[in-house]
């Protein structure tokens, strides 16, 4: 026999004064016991706060998520991947280069550094170390082999334009030259130092094309 649906509605009600509620005042408004209320709850669909040890709960047609796949009603926060640890899997692993800690408790709004050692320890995310930061990346090999690579691009500085202007103009020139021939062109015709890696990421920066440090175009 079906249940009366009194509560239901009772329930969504509340929802449209307040989007998220905590469940024992949610269960004193509604005048029924918490575990009826989780069931009230999972019968319209819900989603629990990634925050706050997951204590807060919207219904699940309330959230607009971002391209990040969060949404925040003032400081408490949900995740469509669902709880804090899945969450920053979930950001780590699809960033293109990595997250740091930093980027991560400001993405997130909350501090989450012990969370990511203990991922790290279960094996669920990989972390790296670049200059003096961490990074947090995939733990498939061939994905976190690619933020690692996009990620030390991003930390090396950025050449002056003057001096980018050069090297491009070098390059459009001599399209087959790998990067370290344009860093020895570069020494010799206008004594200026550079390694391979700076000019590498300098095309990067761009979306050129490389050849690699051998000269041979890459496939």
């Amino acid at each position: 026999m079906p249940h009366d649906p009194k509560p239901i509605e009772r329930l969504s009600f509340l929802f449209t004064k307040e989007p998220c509620w905590k469940i024992e005042p949610l269960a004193g408004e509604l005048g029924y016991s918490v575990p009826s209320v989780r069931r009230f709850l999972a019968e319209v669909g819900y989603w629990s706060s990634f925050s706050h040890n997951g204590a807060w709960y919207t219904l699940r047609s309330i959230p607009r998520f971002g391209e990040d796949g969060l949404w925040f009603h003032k400081d408490i926060g949900f995740s469509r991947a669902g709880s804090l640890t899945k969450t920053l899997v979930e950001l780590a692993s699809r960033s293109s280069a990595g997250m740091t800690t930093e980027q991560l408790g400001t993405k997130l709004r909350c501090r989450c550094h012990s969370v990511l050692v203990q991922l790290c320890r279960q094996g669920r995310l990989q972390r790296h170390k670049i200059g003096s930061s961490h990074i947090y990346l995939a733990m498939d090999p061939h994905i976190a082999a690619v933020q690692r690579q996009s990620a030390e691009s991003l930390s090396q500085p950025q050449l002056p334009a003057e001096i980018a202007v050069l090297i491009l103009v070098d390059f459009i020139r001599n399209p087959d030259s790998s990067s370290e021939q344009l860093a020895q062109a570069m020494h010799r015709n206008r004594g200026i130092t550079l390694d391979a890696a700076q000019i590498e990421a300098l095309f990067d920066q761009y979306g050129l094309k490389k050849t690699t440090r051998t000269g041979a175009p890459e496939p």
